[in-house]
């Protein structure tokens, strides 16, 4: 049976082995304001090795797996920085509900692109930076499946309220 999918735990975990990420996609625009719910949780990571290490320990915590399709509860793998460096992405199942890692998304040049313009939340105590709308609707366009198109004229409005709050505010 899968997990519950609780991301605040996913990213508690996350925060607490000091990763340095930027959380992205789904679940960044939905923290946003975006009306559409998500199943994951999709990060990029600072590629260095003391992070990917901090990740991969992480990742033992969270009993993360290699998520496959036909096989419940995905597939056991071994990880450390070198491997999980060796692989641009990597989509997981965890303990707290499925995590994909993606270090240089479409239409990105990956975290220093990314954390240039994030912003932070509080999520359940746990300071996060998300990935800017502006990033996310790139992001999104690039990519251009089917899931991203159609969310794309909702993040554009969001976006365009956030630029109106921000000249209201000047």
């Amino acid at each position: 049976m899968p997990a519950e999918f609780q991301p605040a735990e996913i990213v508690r975990v996350l925060s607490r082995h000091q990763v340095d990420m930027v959380v992205i996609g789904g679940f960044a625009a939905y923290l946003q304001g975006s009306p559409f719910p998500t199943a994951d949780v999709d990060i990029t990571p600072e590629a260095s090795t003391a992070n990917l290490t901090r990740l991969s320990a992480a990742l033992t915590e969270l009993d993360a797996r290699v998520r496959t399709e036909g096989v419940e509860g995905g597939l056991p793998f071994g990880h450390d920085a070198d491997s999980l460096a060796a692989v641009g992405v990597w989509n997981l199942t965890t303990a707290y509900g499925d995590l994909d890692i993606s270090f240089v998304p479409t239409g990105t040049q990956g975290y220093g692109d990314l954390r240039r313009d994030a912003v932070e939340v509080t999520l359940r105590g746990v300071r996060i930076p998300l990935a800017s709308l502006a990033d996310i609707v790139r992001s999104k366009a690039a990519a251009g499946r089917p899931r991203d198109l159609r969310a794309l004229p909702v993040l554009r409005e969001l976006l365009a309220r956030q630029g109106q709050a921000r000249n209201a505010g000047d």
